[in-house]
């Protein structure tokens, strides 16, 4: 499946559409330059999950959760990650494993910690046309 957005707003409110087909447990991986509107697609995903938070990249902090009582979405930001390892050593590995996530994990710059979350459901691709429209492309390995 592919989607062209016209702005930030357009992201956001694809992404909140598209929220509402996604179940739990379900990990997916946003791949995407910086500035490619991967943060702006979580902004409007946890809003489709009407999760009422700020959503800010966790870039520093590895990982942010937002939650509501139904459910929990895990916000991961691996741009500062070498490798898969220093994604284990934190502890992360339970996020990425269907018989232990207990919720939605999001991960922006999986290739840094590939082997942790290669088992990912759904890939969704960012590419820049322009300075504020962008090319969203979906894969679905599995239906969740």
């Amino acid at each position: 499946m592919k989607i062209e957005t016209k702005n930030e707003k357009g992201t956001m409110k694809f992404a909140k559409d598209f929220a509402k087909q996604v179940k739990s447990p379900c990990v997916i991986i946003l791949r995407g330059d910086l500035g490619a509107g991967k943060t702006h697609f979580v902004k409007g995903f946890v809003q489709g999950k009407k999760i009422k938070t700020l959503v800010t990249s966790p870039t520093f902090t590895i990982m942010n959760i937002y939650q509501n009582r139904k459910q929990k979405i895990y916000h991961f930001d691996m741009y500062r990650l070498s490798n898969s390892e220093e994604a284990e050593e934190l502890g992360f590995h339970e996020y990425f494993d269907h018989d232990t996530l207990d919720g939605i994990s999001i991960v922006e710059w999986p290739e840094n910690a590939f082997d942790l979350v290669k088992n990912y459901d759904i890939e969704i691709k960012f590419s820049k046309l322009d300075q504020v429209s962008r090319l969203i492309e979906i894969n679905r390995r599995k239906q969740c």
